[in-house]
Parts: structure tokens; C-alpha cells; sequence
């Protein structure tokens, strides 16, 4: 069980109908479905509520031929989720029959001796019935008649589904409106630089597949892990490209996951692959993830494959294209071996610290007008701009109202940016200044 939850895994071969069965029973289209075979590859977990019960459903990766390296981690994803599982629905395609892959299957279940539902899918209509005893051959009992696609008979079972879980444990007090948000971080990047690795590192234990082929993750996936200082959440993302390179509807539904993903986050851990240093297309994400105005830390992950000779020329490179992202903390690491990520949790906990921060009004007049005293604001039209008074109006991010005689250049907000971050150790945190001109 997750909590009080039972947990009930959704297994099979490929294509059969796994993820559009999770569907039809969250009653959104939460699991990536596209007909191409192998497209959910890690484990994804949707809760559910069903007759007034709550569960969760683990949609996996299907049972893929034997060859490729990738298709044997894939079905070990499967394999774990039936360890962790109440209950193990095996989806099968009526319209194929029995295969190999499907007694394969069967027998691991067997041995495994978990409570199991054999759901026969694709049953469009009564016609299809008559074919369901070529199930039995599986040693798992009778098939349940389902079409996931158009909702024929998923009701029934999901009463199935919630009379095999045991009697509820009475119910807790209910949570305290007032507990503590946990945080949580999205890991994004592009394909293949090492998001799966870090974020396994992170979580100690192998929750994404990990394997050197582009685009593995294909939805997002979180964990909640505890920490020295307190819980916090991951979410592995699908690796981001550009729009214009995105040729399958899997990849852009998992893009869409990713900014998504992003967009819900509260920090971001931005990975950038070192040996290819920062790209056009790490920028053009970089704005992106600012875009959504949470805390960032720039990882460039495999440092240790870069060699001494460059690693100068690729800290350069990164504070030239991500100069827009100057604030955020850049740490250099191998997610692989583990070499100098213990650096990484207390980075993030000085974004999340300096995301929720409140500056008292009377500090934060006091550098401004130190800043000024240093550096006055450029002459305008034979006037001197002056900041008469600031405040903070919010945070999450931090938020500056300066009250100001004239607009003030770009230029010199930038200066004042400096000031107030330095002064308040705000580094790892994006903030907002909003400027009120007197005329105004």
C-alpha cells in the first residue's frame, strides 16, 4: 500500500491497451496513449477514487521482445510494480488471443502468488464474449469483457477491483490546513543528459529507466524523498526539444508533460550535458524554465568526462547563454558517479528559503538608499531619477515595488537587482521589481 492506499499495478505486453485503460478509469488522459508499442516505459502512478474508495494505479511498461538493453530494465519496471502491488490487473488483447508474451507474463504472476484480474480488452461488443475462454489456458482464472477505448464494461470493473481490497483502516484526523507545502523540484533538460541517472541518485532508487538512448522518459515521475532537512519532491521529466524537432505525437505530449511539470515545480534543477557544453537549445529551455519564475540551479552534469583543458572554456560558454539566469547556482558534478552531488540538496534548500524570504521595509530602504549614495541613477532629460521608497509586496518569488520620481533604466534596476540579492542572499531565487514613477 502507498499510506492507507491499496496499490494496484496494470501489466501486460505492449499495446495492449494498458494506458488507455489507466485512462478511462482516472477519467482524463493522464498516461501518454499513442499506438506505437513501448511508449510508457516507467511506471507512473495515478490515484484514483472509485465507490468511495482511494487507490492508486501503476500504469508500466510493457513486456517488450527480447534484444534491445532498454526492453529488459522496461520489464523490470513491471516486474517491481508487482512486488509493490495489492492487486495486478493483466490486460490481454482479444483480438490477438493468448501469445507467448502473454503466458510469460502469466506465469511470473503465478509464482508471485499476488491477487491477479485477467482483463480482456478491446470487447467492442457481445460478439466478442464467446472468445474469452481462450484465457483460461492462463492458470489465472476467468477474463473480465472491457473496451478501455469506449468505456464498455470499466465500471463493472472497477467494482471488481475495489471488492478485492481489504476493509478500510478507520479514518485519521483530518490534515491540518495549516501543515507545511511540500517542495517540489522538476529535473528538466534535454534528451539524454543525464536527467533519469540524477534523478535516481536523488530518490536511491532505480525509479526511472535510465539507458543511454534519447527520450527514455516518456511522462513525468515524482517521489517524495525525505532529507536531513525536511521531505522533498522530485519529478523526472521527459527530455525537451524544440518544437521543431519534435516529428512523433509521444514526444510532443511529453514535452507538454515536461512544461507542465515545470509550470506545478516550485525550483528547477536544469541539466546541461558538460561534454557538449551549453547549447542554443539549452538556452532557448533556460527561458523557458525563467519563464516560470521559480528558483533554478544549473547542473553540468558528466564534469567529470570534460577535460581539464576545456572545463574553463565551458564555464564560459554557460554564463554567456544563460546570462539571463546569472542568479542561479551553477554546480558541476556526475550524476553517474555520484562526485560532488551532495552539493546539490543544500543548494536547493537555499532557493526554497530565499523563494519564500520577506525583507523588512526598513532594510530594504536602507541598501537602496546605500546603493544610490554609491552609484547615483543616470542623469534623464536634465533630471536625476531618485528612489523615493520600496517595499515588498510579495513572496514566492520575492516582489519589489520601488516608488521612484522617473522611470529608472534598465540598466540601473539591474545594478539595484545586484544590491538587493548580495544584500539579502537571494541569489538562487528569481525576483520581481515593479517600478511606480511619481507621475504615475
Amino acid at each position: 500500500m502507498i499510506g492507507d492506499k491499496p496499490v494496484v499495478a496494470v501489466v501486460g505486453r505492449p499495446n495492449v491497451g494498458k494506458s488507455t485503460l489507466v485512462n478511462r478509469f482516472v477519467g482524463k488522459r493522464d498516461a501518454i496513449v499513442q499506438e506505437d508499442p513501448g511508449v510508457t516505459r516507467d511506471r507512473k502512478e495515478v490515484e484514483i477514487e472509485w465507490a468511495g474508495r482511494e487507490f492508486v494505479v501503476v500504469d508500466t511498461g510493457g513486456w517488450l521482445a527480447e534484444g534491445a538493453p532498454i526492453d529488459a530494465q522496461v520489464s523490470k519496471q513491471a516486474e517491481r510494480a508487482i512486488v509493490d502491488a495489492d492487486l495486478v490487473l493483466l490486460v490481454v488483447d482479444i483480438t490477438i488471443g493468448v501469445t507467448d508474451e502473454d503466458e510469460r507474463v502469466a506465469k511470473l504472476l503465478q509464482r508471485s502468488a499476488k491477487p491477479v484480474i485477467v482483463v480482456a480488452n478491446k470487447v467492442d461488443d457481445t460478439r466478442r464474449e464467446a472468445e474469452l475462454w481462450t484465457f483460461s489456458s492462463l492458470g489465472l482464472g476467468e477474463a473480465w469483457a472491457v473496451s478501455a477505448l469506449h468505456g464498455r464494461a470499466s465500471g463493472d470493473l472497477l467494482d471488481e477491483i475495489v471488492s478485492r481490497f481489504p476493509e478500510p483502516p478507520e479514518a485519521e484526523p483530518e490534515a491540518d490546513p495549516d501543515e507545511p507545502h511540500i517542495f517540489s523540484v522538476a529535473i528538466v533538460g534535454r534528451p539524454n543528459v543525464g536527467k533519469s541517472t540524477l534523478f535516481n541518485l536523488l530518490v536511491g532508487d532505480e525509479r526511472s529507466v535510465v539507458h543511454d538512448a534519447p527520450g527514455t522518459t516518456r511522462d513525468a515521475v515524482d517521489t517524495l524523498v525525505e532529507t536531513p532537512d525536511g521531505p522533498l519532491r522530485f519529478v523526472d521529466t521527459a527530455g525537451m526539444r524544440r518544437r521543431s524537432r519534435i516529428d512523433e505525437p509521444t514526444e510532443y505530449f511529453s514535452m507538454v508533460r515536461a512544461l507542465q511539470a515545470v509550470d506545478r515545480a516550485d525550483a528547477a534543477i536544469f541539466v546541461i550535458d558538460a561534454t557538449q557544453g551549453a547549447t542554443h537549445q539549452d538556452q532557448r529551455l533556460a527561458e523557458r524554465i525563467d519563464a516560470a519564475g521559480s528558483p533554478v540551479v544549473i547542473v553540468l552534469n558528466k564534469w567529470d568526462l570534460v577535460s581539464t583543458a576545456n572545463r574553463e572554456q565551458v564555464r564560459i560558454d554557460v554564463a554567456d547563454r544563460m546570462s539571463f539566469l546569472d542568479y542561479a547556482p551553477v554546480l558541476e558534478m556526475s550524476a553517474l558517479t555520484g562526485r560532488r552531488t551532495q552539493r546539490l540538496l543544500p543548494a536547493l534548500r537555499d532557493a526554497e528559503e530565499a523563494y519564500h524570504r520577506r525583507i523588512p521595509t526598513a532594510a530594504l530602504n536602507r541598501v537602496l538608499r546605500e546603493a544610490q549614495a554609491a552609484h547615483p541613477p543616470p542623469i534623464q532629460r536634465k533630471h536625476r531619477p531618485r528612489v523615493l521608497y520600496a517595499t515588498q509586496g510579495a513572496a514566492d518569488p520575492p516582489t519589489f515595488t520601488l516608488f521612484t520620481t522617473r522611470t529608472l533604466p534598465q540598466t540601473y534596476l539591474r545594478y539595484l537587482e545586484r544590491k538587493i540579492r548580495e544584500s539579502f542572499a537571494l541569489g538562487p531565487s528569481p525576483i520581481k521589481i515593479r517600478v511606480r514613477p511619481r507621475s504615475s
